[in-house]
């Protein structure tokens, strides 16, 4: 081997001295970017992994509404918010089951179902479907102060059509035929104007008769 000039040498020890000091820190550095490579895949394995395992138990859930047994149905719903709450399948899991209460007349665990969904759904839409069904059973529970508040919620656009059907059904509830009328009226703007929908709110406004 050839003898190394003293310029080279130099630069062998000053390598050698650098990574005596620094040498620990790089591979430390480099450890903790392949960790965080490894957990980053890791994660989107075990995320496409429950994804898949949540889908399997929304099937199972869909298998059971065809039984109409609020219990079977409940059970499965369970299955999928129990295990995997932060999925997409969970809310929507919940609003089959609250729907599954309210045929079977069970409204206290309705409305459970029904919490659940708007405390947990990252979906605005699932939270404004819930509110809704959630502010039809208070009123049929003439809990009309809860029901209103659950209809004076910020909503989009898309619902207000809905919300204030819905809150027109309670002012008229309470015999508050003026305030109910103008709820009916932005209900109608505000519907599709093909849609039958509309025959159904023009019905109630109608009801209530000629403004005094």
């Amino acid at each position: 081997m050839a003898a190394l000039d003293s310029h080279e040498q130099e630069q062998i020890d000053a390598l050698k001295a650098w990574w005596k000091d620094n040498g620990k820190g790089v591979i430390l550095a480099v450890a903790v970017a392949l960790g965080a490579l490894g957990a980053t895949q890791f994660w989107h394995s075990h995320k496409a992994k429950q994804a898949s395992e949540a889908a399997a138990l929304f099937g199972e859930l869909n298998q059971q509404l065809t039984s109409n047994d609020p219990k079977r149905i409940n059970d499965a719903a369970a299955a999928v918010t129990d295990k995997y709450a932060s999925s997409a399948y969970a809310p929507r899991a919940a609003l089959l089951a609250a729907q599954a209460d309210i045929d079977a007349k069970d409204a206290a665990h309705a409305r459970t179902q029904l919490q659940w969904v708007i405390e947990h759904a990252d979906e605005d839409a699932l939270k404004d479907v819930a509110r809704l069904k959630l502010a039809a059973l208070l009123l049929d529970e003439k809990n009309y102060a809860d029901a209103l508040t659950q209809l004076e919620t910020k909503h989009p656009e898309s619902f207000d059509s809905l919300y204030a059907d819905l809150k027109g059904d309670v002012l008229s509830a309470q015999d508050k035929t003026e305030e109910a009328r103008a709820a009916y009226k932005q209900a109608l703007e505000k519907s599709d104007p093909k849609g039958p929908y509309r025959n159904l709110i023009q019905m109630k406004l109608d009801t209530l008769g000629a403004a005094k």
